[in-house]
C-alpha cells in the first residue's frame, strides 16, 4: 500500500485515539487492581476485627469462624464487583453474571454446596459445641472448629482429623461432653464354683472406697447372667464426665485382685481341640 494516499491528519487521529485508549486502559487496570488488592487486604482486617470483637460477646465459639467467613467473602464478592464496573460492566449484567456462574457452580460442585448447607445447619442447631467430644460413626474427636466446608477435630492420640460438614450432618452423632456425668458398668465372668455373694460385696466395698462415684444415682451390684463358662456379676456406678476414664481405668486395674481375694475366679475360655486318630488333645485357654 502506497501510504503517499494515506491521510497524514486521519493516521495522526489514529495514534491519538489509541494512545488515550491504552491510557484509559492502562488506568483502568491499574485501578482495578488497587481495588483488588484493598479489597483482599480489607477482608482480612474484617475478619480479624470481627474475631475479636466475637471474643467479647456471648456469641458461641462454633458460630464465631461462621461468621468471620461469611463477612470475609461478603467483602470480597463486593471487591470483585468494583472490579469489574471498571471495565465498564453494568450492575444488572455483573448480577446476571454470577447468577449464572452460581448456577454453573453449583451443579459441578453439589458436594461442595452440601458440605456447606451441612455447616450451617449444624452452626444453627448446634448438636455439638467447639471443645465436646464426639463420635460421628467412627469419626472421633474434640471439636475444634466449624467451618462453611470441613470441621475440625482432635483425635484421641492428638491427631488434627478434617470432616467434611456433609459426612457429619448425615451421621448419628454421639456427644460424650454433652450431659456432665455418665454410667458405667463393670461386668466380670466367674467361675461357678466362685463364692458369688462375696464377690458382689467386694465389688461393693470397691466402689464405696472411691471418692469420686456420685451417690446419686446409688452405686449397684448384681448377678446378670448365667454363661456356659460362668456367672456374669456386675458393679453398675455413676461419676462425673470428666472423672469417668480415670475411675474406670483404676477399676480396671484392681478388679481381678478384688475378686480373687474374695474367693472369685475369673472365668477363662478355654477350646478343646480333638485330633482325628491321636485322642483328645488338653484343654487350652481360647
Amino acid at each position: 500500500m502506497d501510504l503517499k494516499f494515506i491521510d497524514p491528519a486521519k493516521l495522526e487521529a489514529a495514534w491519538t485515539y489509541l494512545a488515550q485508549y491504552a491510557i484509559s486502559q492502562g488506568l483502568n487496570l491499574l485501578a482495578a487492581l488497587a481495588i483488588l488488592v484493598a479489597g483482599w487486604w480489607l477482608s482480612g482486617r474484617v475478619g480479624r476485627a470481627l474475631t475479636k470483637a466475637l471474643r467479647r460477646t456471648y456469641v458461641d465459639d462454633t458460630l464465631r469462624p461462621m461468621l468471620t467467613s461469611v463477612a470475609q467473602w461478603v467483602v470480597r464478592i463486593l471487591t470483585i464487583v468494583l472490579v469489574l464496573s471498571q471495565f465498564g460492566v453494568q450492575t444488572a449484567s455483573i448480577i446476571a453474571m454470577l447468577g449464572a456462574a452460581g448456577l454453573a457452580i453449583g451443579l459441578a460442585l453439589q458436594g461442595t454446596l452440601q458440605n456447606i448447607a451441612a455447616g450451617i445447619m449444624l452452626v444453627l442447631l448446634r448438636p455439638f459445641r467447639v471443645g465436646q467430644y464426639i463420635d460421628a460413626q467412627g469419626v472421633a474427636g474434640t471439636v475444634r472448629e466449624t467451618g462453611l466446608f470441613m470441621t475440625e477435630l482432635t483425635t484421641f492420640d492428638g491427631v488434627c482429623l478434617r470432616v467434611p460438614n456433609g459426612k457429619l450432618w448425615g451421621s448419628a452423632i454421639m456427644n460424650y461432653s454433652e450431659n456432665s456425668t455418665r454410667r458405667m458398668d463393670i461386668e466380670a465372668i466367674v467361675t461357678f464354683d466362685s463364692k458369688i455373694q462375696s464377690g458382689l460385696d467386694a465389688l461393693e466395698a470397691m466402689m464405696a472406697a472411691e471418692p469420686r462415684l456420685l451417690p446419686e444415682p446409688k452405686p449397684e451390684v448384681m448377678v446378670t447372667r448365667y454363661l456356659e463358662r460362668g456367672v456374669a456379676l456386675n458393679a453398675r456406678y455413676w461419676t462425673t464426665s470428666a472423672d469417668f476414664w480415670s475411675v474406670q481405668f483404676g477399676f480396671f486395674t484392681k478388679l481381678q485382685q478384688t475378686l480373687e481375694d474374695a474367693g472369685c475366679r475369673l472365668a477363662v475360655p478355654v477350646q478343646e481341640v480333638k485330633v482325628p486318630g491321636g485322642g483328645d488333645a488338653p484343654q487350652v485357654p481360647r
